[in-house]
């Protein structure tokens, strides 16, 4: 088929044959614009347009992702710059002070410490000197019994613990604080396995450590948990008013507690009545040492222990001085005249608290409170 317009097709104007017999044409090429106005070529264009506008049409909302990762990579770049920086300024002060020097400088600083808490505990022992005049915490109960805190409780736990009676009772009072104690008559009860026996009883780092009525075992009660959790005979020691303070009331075992831990202060045959001290394992109530002192135990009125030193008190009503002192950390003793107020004239308890510095006493019904006066002697070769 021959092409209706000349232009769109091949047109041979002359033909002719070189000297070598080759045939030479002169012809005349379509335009080269033709092929856009094919309709396959304008088919294909269609088609090439549409994917290239649904291709774009889904890189569209990456544009702004991609402002941002410049964003984010340009943060990542400062931040690198920072860390390189800090790098850099570590490592000058680590060649500044030198792995030697700061190891040198965390001995001497572990040291130091070290020291401090030494002086710290000499400062926090010494020789008793005074007394001060008591305060009247509360009136309440009978004439016998006894009261305390726990010199280990953690920080803010002021629990005030109240045992009323001295024989023939098991249930331990819990006031949530000194001012609930002052001031109310809000309490919570706790029931003992057993009776105690005595006003000797202590709460020690959440247990309360009595004397079982009328034996010589000592039992550790778990204040939370209300559970026994060890029991202990102290062998040989005198019980059931055998060998009791001089106002009586099965006062045969008294424990006590200071800056050192767990005493317990009774008297035997073998020491002829006379006051031997022990040291106690707060876990096992293990006897770790024993002390044998020549104070009789019926002739005194009461006695607690501060910094290793039992101090004994001369009575227990009217005019009452504390007048013997036996030092376990050098086993010798001393007569000693420190006069205190014996206010309501009956005293059946005196326990010192190490985390208060203060006696706690029961006085006739009173429940009472002294301060106390230590002399500190610290050499400078101690330090």
């Amino acid at each position: 088929v021959l092409p209706t317009n000349p232009e769109e097709s091949w047109q041979v104007y002359s033909s002719a044959q070189d000297s070598e017999g080759r045939c030479i044409c002169t012809v005349v090429a379509p335009q080269q614009t033709m092929c856009s106005r094919d309709a396959r070529t304008k088919q294909l264009r269609q088609l090439l347009e549409k994917a290239i506008k649904a291709k774009m049409d889904e890189l569209r909302p990456l544009i702004p992702v991609l402002e941002e990762y410049k964003a984010d990579a340009k943060l990542v770049l400062q931040f690198k710059e920072e860390v390189q920086n800090l790098t850099s300024v570590l490592n000058e002060l680590q060649e500044e002070i030198g792995a030697y020097d700061y190891d040198e400088l965390q001995s001497r600083v572990s040291n130091l410490e070290e020291r401090l808490r030494a002086c710290m505990q000499k400062l926090a022992c010494g020789k008793l000197t005074g007394i001060s005049d008591p305060v009247t915490i509360k009136t309440s109960g009978s004439r016998f019994g006894s009261w305390m805190t726990d010199p280990l409780a953690p920080e803010g736990d002021n629990r005030v613990w109240y045992m009323d009676g001295y024989h023939n009772n098991r249930f331990v009072r819990e006031y949530r604080s000194m001012l609930a104690f002052m001031t109310t008559d809000n309490f919570t009860s706790h029931r003992l396995p057993h009776p105690w026996s005595g006003t000797g009883q202590v709460v020690y780092n959440g247990s309360i450590y009595f004397n079982k009525f009328q034996s010589h075992i000592v039992i550790r009660f778990d204040l939370k948990t209300e559970t026994i959790l060890k029991t202990r005979s102290l062998d040989y020691a005198g019980y059931n008013n055998m060998y009791h303070y001089a106002w009586g009331g099965h006062s045969d075992i008294d424990l006590m507690v200071d800056e050192n831990g767990l005493w317990a202060v009774y008297a035997t045959n073998q020491n002829a009545g006379n006051i031997v001290i022990s040291k106690l394992d707060p876990v096992s109530l293990q006897v770790l040492q024993t002390w044998n002192t020549s104070y009789p135990k019926r002739s005194a009125g009461e006695a607690f222990i501060i910094c290793g030193t039992l101090y004994v008190t001369n009575g227990y009503s009217g005019g009452t001085k504390v007048h013997y002192a036996y030092q376990t950390n050098a086993s010798t003793y001393e007569y000693i005249d420190i006069p205190f107020q014996n206010k309501y004239s009956h005293i059946s308890m005196l326990d010192y608290n190490p985390k208060d510095r203060a006696l706690y006493a029961w006085n006739n019904g009173h429940q009472i409170l002294y301060n106390v006066t230590l002399f500190h002697v610290i050499r400078s070769d101690e330090l």
